[in-house]
């Protein structure tokens, strides 16, 4: 987590609000600068695991979206709608996904790599409690939808509030390293709650689903 702050938001900032002056790397190379250390990071993550997931593949595509704004010098305007754009297709698509085969509820807070999910499975049939247990996880879903549908609501917002100079300038460069130094205690820190109280309520569940304690539901 202490790389990704570093890499992804403290040099991406210090890049676009220190190094976009004409006389040092200028507006554009500033941006593809900041831009490929998070972009250089999703693809390490790519080639390394072989795989790119539904989440990563939204963050590559911001990536690459708020870079073309920059570029192109599109309306600043497009920022606020990208910056809310994907979390709202997160929200959007956790919900959709609880009638799939594939809910992205079991992605974000009930995943076979920390939970013990074939144990959990066992005690639940043997107590007869699968029903319920789905029941709780909808409503998890829910829980997890409305932290992204926050995060929407907040990014925009922000955007809106912090990005007002014209795409391709110094000071549009500085307002968005700004926006993403922000971003964290104005748009992470509430949703990081509620996600977390939304694991708390997962947790709870079904320690009295299937009568486990916590240290037998993960893996050790």
């Amino acid at each position: 987590m202490l790389f990704d702050l570093v890499v992804c938001i403290l040099l991406p900032t210090l890049i676009l609000k220190k190094l976009s002056a004409p006389e040092m790397l200028g507006t554009n190379l500033a941006l593809v600068a900041a831009l490929s250390l998070p972009l250089t990071v999703a693809v390490h993550e790519f080639i390394s695991q072989r795989k790119i997931g539904f989440v990563a593949a939204l963050g590559f595509i911001s990536i690459l979206l708020t870079g073309g704004i920059g570029l192109l010098k599109l309306p600043k305007e497009y920022i606020a709608i990208k910056e809310a754009m994907i979390p709202a297709i997160l929200a959007v698509a956790t919900l959709l996904s609880s009638y799939t085969k594939h809910p992205l509820i079991r992605t974000f807070l009930y995943n076979d790599i920390v939970m013990d999910t074939d144990k959990i499975a066992s005690h639940l049939v043997q107590n007869n409690r699968q029903s319920d247990f789905d029941k709780m996880m909808i409503n998890a879903t829910w829980m997890l939808a409305a932290s992204f549908t926050l995060s929407a609501v907040l990014n925009y917002l922000l955007a809106k509030w912090i990005v007002v100079s014209p795409a391709g300038t110094e000071e549009f460069n500085s307002e968005l390293g700004t926006m993403t130094l922000m971003s964290y205690p104005v748009i992470v820190v509430p949703c990081l709650f509620i996600t977390i109280f939304a694991l708390y309520y997962v947790i709870k569940n079904i320690s009295k689903l299937t009568g486990l304690k916590l240290e037998d539901m993960v893996h050790q």
